[in-house]
């Protein structure tokens, strides 16, 4: 009987740090076995800014997860988001020696590391390289090069990378709770393996998830990555929007935003209002339905636009065939989707997690892909290694952030 494997996804958002313990089954099924949230501190734009206030809501989150899991958290994979995060494609190219009748493992992983030698600022370290394609003698597409006869190796990458001691920051953080990193990856690589299938992968698919201070992003063209990133705009950005026009709390402006607002213009009667009630530190008032959606939209429109600019500058994007999946909790405003189809002329899905058992209601919520995905990450990670714990990929990674490696156990 094939043995099961707990894995545990950390995300420390701007608005919410979320730990999910999630066991992968035999049969390759994850069934969540709990959740840790608590409102973000210390975080902005998805990035620590205050390491103790972020340590007390992150060990909330965990003694939360741990009592509804009933398990002991020691080890977490845990996503990266932030600005600062840049990618680029490159390609590989090597000859096989005229004495050499097919092309063996030596050869692929030469041109591997020819493929991932880029050169990125000296402040950044790497995140990823995911192959895209292998040629053979120009043949496309190839899947497993070793074995066939050619004089050509190619291989192209895609390549993320970030600056090095923002991600160090993060993983800091969590190190001093203290947990083990056992690895950093991309909010949008995460949010992808259980947003997209395999066939919209195949087909072209865009996953945008749209959290409080900032909108990852990734690119399938063909079933490979061609693009990822993100921009420092968020929800949170349209709620201090409306706190400032609409001169009302934040936490008004929020609770407005969630239960009454709209990304569309046009939604709205003429002179319908809203009556926001009094309480202890604020003077109810009556607020235009037109003006608020209007708010909402422009902001909206501003994060979408911004995100699809740095794709058309990647290119691919006119190969779109399964169109753009939409997750993360700003993706659940009213019209965010309908205003997305607008922005990008092409279907636009509100993307739910895949299906999973366990606490399944609340984690078919987009705002659980990231978390989530970090599992299903860590299963791809188990299935394909050749041999020896999940850990014993990582030690190269964290050597790049540290200097170091880490003791693997």
């Amino acid at each position: 009987m094939s043995r099961s494997n707990i894995y545990v996804g950390l995300e420390i958002g701007t608005s919410k740090i979320c730990v999910v313990v999630g066991e992968v089954k035999g049969d390759g099924a994850i069934k969540i076995l709990g959740v840790g949230q608590a409102p973000s501190r210390g975080v902005r734009k998805g990035e620590i800014v205050d390491f103790g206030t972020a340590q007390t809501c992150l060990h909330d989150a965990l003694v939360r997860a741990e009592d509804r899991s009933d398990v002991m958290v020691r080890n977490v994979f845990l996503s990266i988001t932030g600005a600062h995060i840049e990618s680029v494609n490159n390609r590989g190219c090597i000859r096989i020696p005229d004495d050499q009748n097919e092309i063996t493992e030596e050869d692929l992983e030469e041109v591997k590391e020819i493929a991932r030698d880029v050169s990125i600022p000296q402040q950044n370290a790497f995140l990823h390289s995911i192959i895209q394609h292998y040629y053979v003698d120009g043949q496309e597409k190839v899947l497993d090069p070793v074995g066939m006869l050619g004089r050509k190796l190619e291989a192209d990458y895609h390549i993320i990378h970030g600056i090095r001691t923002r991600i160090q920051n993060t993983i800091r953080c969590v190190r001093e709770i203290p947990l083990e990193v056992e690895d950093v990856v991309v909010s949008a690589i995460a949010s992808a393996q259980v947003v997209l299938n395999q066939e919209a992968k195949k087909r072209g698919a865009v996953v945008i998830d749209v959290g409080g201070g900032t909108a990852d992003y990734v690119l399938y063209n063909d079933g490979a990555v061609t693009a990822s990133g993100c921009i420092g705009v968020g929800g949170d950005h349209i709620t201090n929007d409306l706190s400032i026009v609409l001169k009302i709390p934040l936490a008004k402006a929020e609770k407005l935003k969630i239960e009454e607002g709209n990304a569309m213009i046009g939604e709205a009667e003429p002179g319908e209002t809203i009556d926001l009630s009094d309480d202890t530190r604020f003077v109810g008032k009556p607020i235009e339905r037109a003006l608020l959606n209007e708010i909402i939209n422009v902001r909206a429109r501003e994060i979408l636009e911004l995100v699809k600019n740095k794709l058309d500058d990647a290119g691919n994007l006119d190969q779109v065939g399964a169109g753009i999946f939409l997750t993360g909790g700003c993706s659940l405003l009213n019209g965010f989707d309908r205003l997305a189809e607008e922005v990008y002329g092409m279907p636009v899905h509100r993307a739910n997690s895949t299906p999973i058992s366990g606490l399944t209601a609340t984690f078919e919520n987009p705002q659980y892909a990231t978390p989530i995905g970090l599992i299903r990450y860590a299963q791809v990670l188990e299935t394909e290694r050749p041999s020896g714990p999940v850990l014993g990929r990582i030690g190269r990674k964290f050597t790049e952030f540290f200097g170091v490696s880490r003791a693997i156990f």
